[in-house]
């Protein structure tokens, strides 16, 4: 998983070397985030928690934060989404009750999202680079054409 350091506060960059990863249940799960960062790290100790609850069950862990999130009145109004990963699974949790398994194990999220997905799938499909690298030249990319992004890129890697 890679990210950026950027974070804006409208079109102002306000931080350039801010963490997006975290790891979480003892460093076997990674969790990306978009989005405002106070919303983003309230749900982050929310699916810390229903990963305790569910064994670390990433996939069980999501869908029942993105139950929560959907129907909780005050969880509904936050503004962020979670990218999680464990050594078998991939999945973007929004507000809006989702929960997707991506196509081909790729997936991004932010506002440089769409680039970077774009860029990691073709170095997929066309080049036998590592996921990291692929990972990092995404980000790395993303950060040269949006303006809400950067190439501070932090990587993490589960062994």
């Amino acid at each position: 998983m890679a990210c950026d350091g950027q974070m804006t506060l409208g079109d102002t960059v306000f931080k350039k070397t801010t963490k997006k990863i975290r790891r979480v249940f003892n460093g076997n799960v990674l969790v990306g985030f978009a989005g405002a960062t106070a919303d983003a790290m309230a749900l982050l100790e929310r699916f810390e928690r229903k990963l305790q609850e569910f064994g670390g069950n990433v996939t069980r862990a999501s869908i029942e934060l993105a139950k929560e999130w959907r129907m909780d009145k005050a969880l509904r109004q936050l503004s962020a989404m979670l990218l999680v990963a464990d050594k078998q699974n991939i999945l973007v949790i929004s507000g809006n009750g989702d929960v997707i398994v991506p196509d081909d194990n790729v997936a991004a999220i932010g506002s440089g999202g769409p680039i970077a997905l774009a860029v990691a799938k073709a170095l997929l499909k066309h080049t036998n680079l590592p996921p990291e690298e692929i990972a990092k030249e995404a980000v790395k990319l993303s950060g040269e054409i949006s303006i809400y992004s950067n190439e501070n890129i932090q990587v993490e890697v589960i062994e």
